[in-house]
C-alpha cells in the first residue's frame, strides 16, 4: 500500500465564523490543501497549496487535526494533517482554473456539513493544538 501525506489550511475570517473553501474541478469542497510533494516538509507543502490554490500567502500558526484513512481502491494510506493558518498577504483569487472551479468564504455549519469527518467540527479545530517542529538533521 503507497502511503500519501496530504496537508489541509484551515483559513478563517477576523473574527473566526468564516472560513475557506474551494471545490477543485469536478469534485467537491475542501479546505486549500493537497498531497505533500517529495522533499517537501508539511509546512512547506501548505503554504506552497495554499498559495497555489488561493493566491494568497500564509503562515502555520498550528496542526489542528490528524486524520487517517485506507483507500482500498487506490491501494493508497493516507495521513491528513490540518494546520491552522493565518493570511499575511494576498488577495483571494483562482491562479488554476483548471484544477480549482470556486473559492467561498463559507459559516461554520456550512463548513462542518462538508467535512463530517472532524466530529467535533470548526469549533472543536478552532480549540485543537498540537506543535509542529521540523527536526532538522
Amino acid at each position: 500500500m503507497k502511503r500519501v501525506d496530504v496537508v489541509y489550511g484551515l483559513i478563517a475570517d477576523a473574527n473566526e465564523e468564516n472560513f475557506l473553501m474551494v471545490r477543485n474541478t469536478g469534485a467537491s469542497w475542501t479546505l486549500p490543501g493537497g498531497a505533500v510533494e517529495n522533499g517537501e516538509t508539511l509546512e512547506q507543502a501548505i503554504v506552497r497549496e495554499v498559495q497555489e490554490e488561493t493566491g494568497l500567502m500564509t503562515e502555520v500558526e498550528r496542526v489542528i487535526a490528524l486524520n487517517e484513512a485506507f483507500f482500498q481502491h487506490k491501494n493508497s494510506h493516507v495521513l491528513f494533517v490540518t494546520f491552522k493558518m493565518k493570511i499575511i498577504a494576498g488577495e483571494c483569487c483562482i491562479i488554476n482554473p483548471e484544477e480549482i472551479e470556486e473559492l467561498r468564504w463559507m459559516d461554520k455549519q456550512t463548513v462542518d456539513n462538508k467535512m463530517p469527518y472532524h466530529p467535533g467540527g470548526i469549533n472543536s479545530l478552532l480549540k485543537s493544538a498540537a506543535p509542529y517542529i521540523y527536526q532538522k538533521n
